[in-house]
Parts: structure tokens; sequence; C-alpha cells
């Protein structure tokens, strides 16, 4: 639902409307937020913007139903970030580095290989820390793609799969053409799976989101609709994005 007033309330639907009676069909409110079902199983898996299979597997069993809008982490209640990422891009190892528990923007422009690039970092980051102490590394990748073609969509995928990177990631792939209010629920899937992933699991996870412009670009709402409703539809995403 994206805004009430006057006894009117505008919805958008996630999926097509196609066949809709619109004199016939009615809505019925659940009282509740949107969940989604995670399970160590879900590491190797490929899922559409909604946290349904992609990969034509089966449905994952789940462990546990999360709601998928949860809390910021209170930054002064959170251990110093001193964990370094390794991801095998020199200007970013060496210039800006990564380290778990925070968040580093990518900036690009039109024609760059921002979708290579994110890729290589998928495949390549590692905590050196785990390394070092010979313990198997529980690393884990968590790859959300927004608004991405299906050209875009198979390239990861077989790249994933080529080289081996999906054994330890879980994709969430939203498509140029899925319904755009899809946009706003993917980011929140990947940040929920990871945070499962990291306090559930002991692991550690890297959250890759590509690509933000087409986050911020969502029509969330009709015209006629008050800038305040639209604001109210997408909030901020303000978890942190490595564990």
């Amino acid at each position: 639902m994206l805004d009430t007033q006057r006894g009117i309330a505008v919805i958008q639907v996630f999926g097509t409307t196609a066949g809709i009676d619109l004199a016939n069909t009615s809505v019925k409110f659940l009282g509740e937020t949107m969940h989604i079902g995670v399970s160590g199983e879900m590491l190797g898996r490929v899922f559409n913007g909604l946290g349904e299979p992609r990969d034509k597997g089966p449905s994952i069993i789940p462990e546990k139903r999360l709601d998928i809008n949860g809390s910021p982490i209170n930054p002064y209640a959170r251990a110093e970030p001193r964990d370094f990422i390794q991801t095998g891009i020199s200007t970013i190892d060496g210039l800006n580095t990564l380290v778990r528990g925070q968040k580093l923007p990518i900036f690009s422009g039109s024609g760059l290989p921002h979708n290579q690039l994110a890729v290589q970092i998928a495949r390549q980051a590692k905590t050196i820390t785990a390394s070092k102490s010979g313990k198997k590394d529980q690393f884990a990748v968590v790859f959300a793609a927004v608004g991405i073609t299906h050209e875009e969509a198979s390239y990861f995928m077989r790249d994933f799969e080529k080289t081996g990177a999906l054994e330890r990631a879980v994709l969430f792939l939203n498509l140029a053409d899925d319904p755009s209010v899809e946009r706003i629920i993917t980011p929140r899937l990947a940040l929920t799976t990871a945070e499962y992933l990291a306090y559930e699991k002991n692991m550690h996870v890297l959250v890759i989101i590509t690509d933000m412009t087409n986050y911020c670009d969502i029509p969330t709402c009709p015209p006629s609709m008050s800038a305040q409703g639209a604001s109210r539809a997408r909030t901020e995403l303000s978890r942190s994005s490595q564990y």
C-alpha cells in the first residue's frame, strides 16, 4: 500500500494485473509486513526480486521466516570496524579499503564496466583474518541486482556458475520488466538474508547491490499522490552491508 487519504487506498501489485476484474476484486490486509523464509540452503541458489527461485530449483525449506523491514543498527553500539576485506581490486584495497561493518559506494558512468567490477569483487572477496587462522573460510556473498536486463541477468548467473563463486553466494535478480515496486523489496531481501547468515550461521557476509540508481528511480506513486506519500513508500536502506 502506497498511501491512504479520504477513505481511498493506493495499492501497487507485486505482479501482473492482466485478467484482474476490477469490479469484483477485493483486497484483504493481513496485518503484517512482508517476510522471507531463510535457510542455509539458500547458498548456491538464484532467486528473483521477491525471493522465489529463478534457477529452476526447488523451493527452499525455511528454517525461519524473517521480517524484511529490519531495524537500523546503532552505529555507536557497534564494535570498531577493523577487519579488512580483500577484494582483489588494487585501487580499492590500497586507496579505499573495504572493512567489515562499513559501506563502500562505487560510482560509475555510462558505458563503464560496473557489472564486471561487481562480479569480480563477488568472486574474489575474502577476509584475511579467516585465511590466516587456518580454519574453513565461512565467507558468503549476497548479491542483489536491481532493475537489470535479461542479458545482464544471464551474465551474472553464467559468471557465478563458471567461476564456482555461486557455491558461497546467494543471488537476488530483479529484472527491468518485473513490477517496478519489486525493486523496493529486493535490497531488503538481500540484507535480511545477510543478517541471517551472519547472526544465525556465524558467517562473514558481504552484500553487493547493483544498480542503486534503478532503486532510486522507482516510480512509487501516481502523479496525484503527495510527495509525503511517496517518501513513506520508499524509505532509506540504513542497515550495514558487511557483517
